[in-house]
């Protein structure tokens, strides 16, 4: 069987190649003409050159192939350029599952996000029958993902065979851009952390996600939902692991929201007169931090098998990874 696989030049997109390489798929990967594609060097897939706001090259890229893994996306907390950001997330996937539809593609596995799950307004943990509002999600990312998930389960009811993950927080080894996720360890590994803002996020290692992508495909029910997870954690737990593992100590001092969030208006202000340069403290990731992100994982554990390896080996790797590839000391 082959797959066409869109992002696979990223940090969840790469790690699906391998497991998907691993089980025997043939693999075609869509990957832009300005990709950075170390992550891809050396494995035996096919390329094709596009881009998915362009439908053409979305049509080659699919000939041949039997399913789809539309992983890409332009994932980043702050943007110059948010317009560009809606024509990739939400334009893009219309196109591309749209020439998918035609096509007959047999399955698609549609990678959205933990951001378009809902949280109960009392707390508690999210599940796939809760859908967050657009007024709910800080930054242009998380609003044009929900909006391109929306576009996906529509195009199900249009007659494509799709199953959507909502991945949590992956951590692991193979981020190379980093990922604002990697980028955390990244800058705790470097001692740039001084203080915190305690939050609440679910990790899971990576290379299960990519594990539970396959099973999707293989298991996944079509039109439903499956939260890619693992474990509900603190900030402030998240941290005492980086410390166990990298044994660099942890900041002590947790800042308020209305702190970090000052910061981080500074820092943006500071990156528009920088010509664009990435704040450090986008006030999106600031904002996202007001709420516990904590999930129940059961459906993706009990309907397809998703594989609960156990984060600090997540951290762990990551941590090497990053210090033997030159991020870190």
């Amino acid at each position: 069987m082959k797959a066409l696989v869109t992002g696979a030049t990223g940090f969840i997109g790469s790690s699906l190649v391998k497991e998907l390489l691993a089980r025997g798929y043939l693999v075609k990967v869509l990957v832009r003409s300005d990709s950075t594609r170390r992550n891809i060097d050396g494995l035996g897939v096919e390329r094709a050159v596009g881009d998915l706001r362009d439908r053409e090259t979305l049509d080659r890229a699919l000939k041949g192939c039997d399913v789809l893994f539309h992983v890409a996306a332009a994932y980043s907390f702050w943007t110059p350029n948010p317009k560009q950001i809606y024509e990739t997330n939400v334009g893009g996937t219309e196109k591309l599952l749209s020439a998918a539809l035609e096509r007959g593609v047999q399955k698609v596995v549609y990678t959205s996000t933990e951001s378009t799950v809902g949280i109960p307004r009392n707390g508690g943990v999210g599940n796939e029958g809760l859908v967050s509002r657009a007024d709910q999600l800080s930054g242009h990312y998380k609003k044009s993902k929900l909006e391109a998930e929306k576009v996906a389960l529509r195009i199900c009811m249009e007659g494509l065979p799709l199953v959507v993950v909502n991945p949590t927080t992956p951590m692991g080894p193979g981020d190379v851009r980093p990922t604002p996720t990697g980028q955390l360890i990244v800058d705790y590994l470097n001692r740039r952390m001084p203080a915190y803002v305690n939050t609440g996020l679910n990790l899971v290692d990576v290379r299960d996600v990519a594990v539970g992508h396959v099973l999707a495909l293989e298991r996944g029910r079509i039109g439903e939902r499956y939260i890619l997870g693992n474990r509900n954690l603190i900030f402030r737990e998240i941290l005492g692991m980086l410390e166990g593992i990298s044994g660099i100590p942890a900041p002590r001092f947790r800042i308020p929201l209305w702190l970090a969030l000052g910061a981080g208006y500074l820092d943006e202000f500071i990156a528009r007169k920088a010509a664009g340069k990435p704040p450090r403290i986008p006030v999106a990731a600031v904002k996202t931090a007001r709420h516990f992100r904590h999930f129940d994982c059961s459906k993706a554990v009990k309907e397809l098998g998703l594989p609960q390896t156990p984060v600090e080996e997540a951290l762990k790797d990551a941590i090497r990874w990053f210090r033997e590839n030159g991020y870190a000391s």
